[in-house]
């Protein structure tokens, strides 16, 4: 499947997440993003060098100023189990409005078109890294990157197209 882009409609599909009492939920994405400007950002891994010390780190520092331009969800997806994923995200302590969701199969990460083949690596299929605005469920920016690379899709480079 070709990757998402720029004026295509978001797909709707169901990941999964501890919610604050504790409690897996699925939810899906329509319900979170429909009549609504998000952000998704796709990770390779939780717990993984970039993803937790430089790309996710800078959603969650910058999510106040994300609010003040009307961003209502901001939503960490990665290849990985509810449980990693709740895990990963308290190491966010300061977090208040990041949401960290579970696509364990990697089932809505093809529906994006977005997958990493790693089975060589023994990691198997994972997320590109990306970054994509959303508002009522039409893509306005796609923030793809290659390979591991981390050159385009930070939270600075989605305040510039905010």
């Amino acid at each position: 499947m070709a990757p998402i882009k720029v004026g295509d409609a978001l797909p709707d599909g169901t990941l999964a997440h501890f919610d604050e009492n504790d409690q897996l939920q699925q939810v899906s994405i329509h319900s979170l993003a429909a009549g609504k400007k998000i952000i998704v950002v796709g990770v390779p891994g939780a717990f993984t060098p970039t993803c937790s010390l430089k790309h996710v780190p800078g959603y969650v520092e910058k999510a106040e100023e994300l609010k003040t331009k009307d961003v209502a969800e901001i939503l960490v997806i990665s290849v990985n189990d509810p449980f990693v994923m709740k895990a990963w995200a308290k190491t966010f302590p300061e977090n208040k409005h990041v949401k960290f969701l579970a696509d364990g199969s990697a089932a809505y990460t093809h529906k994006l078109g977005l997958e990493l083949d790693l089975n060589e690596k023994g990691l198997g299929v994972r997320a590109r890294r990306f970054a994509l605005l959303v508002d009522d469920l039409i893509v306005k920016e796609a923030k793809l990157e290659e390979g591991g690379e981390f050159t385009v899709s930070s939270v600075d480079d989605i305040l510039k197209a905010l």
